[in-house]
């Protein structure tokens, strides 16, 4: 079985409160990007066991902390499905904030739930994904979201961007999400996210923030830099996506944007 994962941007990124958990509660609405994205193979083997063959970017961290290793070890505890080969051709870059981990693992959930027959209802698969990240369970459906809570509570909604071209721009960096999270500071904006969505585009710049660009524009010099070469290419508004370090741009127009430096990764495609 062949999947295709994509990447998810997150339109506005509110962190209310920090919770008893340690987890921070937050309110962002996200939406799949589908200019890059990770595809995956799952074939099932008798063995019993897992193997992961990767291809394409060198993965960031070793195969049993591997977000689909971890899947599948989560379905195998849970049902007792079998072994799987899984070919991984990764493409989506790491530390960026675009979820690309959360969407091969929320892929691996569905490919062995369909696999091995268990005819798991979606809201169980998305209960399956909130125990392997909180923005795994988006990625089950990838159908625009409110994600709320640690992120895992999810409340569908219309796309208020469709339409709008986005062009993501990845630096040469990644951003570890303990990082992005160390200069947060909490607190509750005037008005909830989905009403200020309502907002004419025009602004959006002024009213929809993420909350992690604060502390990071300032430890960060190069996402000030993209930031305002995004804007000069004619961007109705930019943000970074999650907790960075991509940033991109939405457009009423098909865009022609030149990057701020060389050696930016991007991409572009229509919400």
């Amino acid at each position: 079985m062949i999947l295709t994962a994509y990447p998810k941007i997150n339109l506005g990124l509110d962190i209310l409160r920090r919770r008893p958990d340690g987890y921070h509660e937050i309110d962002t609405l996200m939406l799949q990007f589908r200019g890059v994205c990770d595809t995956l193979e799952v074939v099932p083997t008798i063995d019993g066991a897992i193997h992961l063959e990767a291809n394409g970017l060198t993965l960031d961290c070793t195969s049993d902390r591997n977000l689909v290793v971890k899947a599948w070890m989560l379905m195998r505890e849970r049902y007792g499905i079998g072994g799987a080969h899984i070919r991984l051709d990764k493409q989506i870059p790491f530390g960026a904030g675009l979820g690309g981990g959360s969407a091969d693992a929320a892929a691996t959930i569905v490919a062995l739930n369909e696999i091995y027959s268990l005819a798991l209802s979606t809201p169980t698969l998305e209960s399956l994904a909130a125990e392997l990240g909180s923005d795994v369970p988006f990625f089950v459906t990838s159908q625009p979201m409110f994600c709320r809570g640690r992120g895992e509570i999810l409340t569908p909604t219309i796309n208020p961007a469709k339409g709008l071209w986005c062009v993501v721009s990845k630096p040469s960096f990644g951003i570890p999400t303990a990082e992005a999270y160390a200069g947060v500071v909490p607190h509750t904006p005037v008005a909830p996210l989905e009403e200020r969505l309502r907002l004419p585009r025009e602004q959006w710049q002024e009213a929809i923030v993420n909350d992690f660009e604060a502390s990071l524009f300032e430890q960060h010099l190069e996402l000030k830099n993209i930031r305002r070469a995004l804007q000069r290419s004619g961007a109705l508004y930019v943000s970074m996506s999650g907790s960075g370090s991509a940033m991109y741009g939405l457009y009423d127009h098909s865009p022609a944007y030149q990057p701020a430096y060389a050696d930016e990764r991007i991409f572009c495609a229509r919400l």
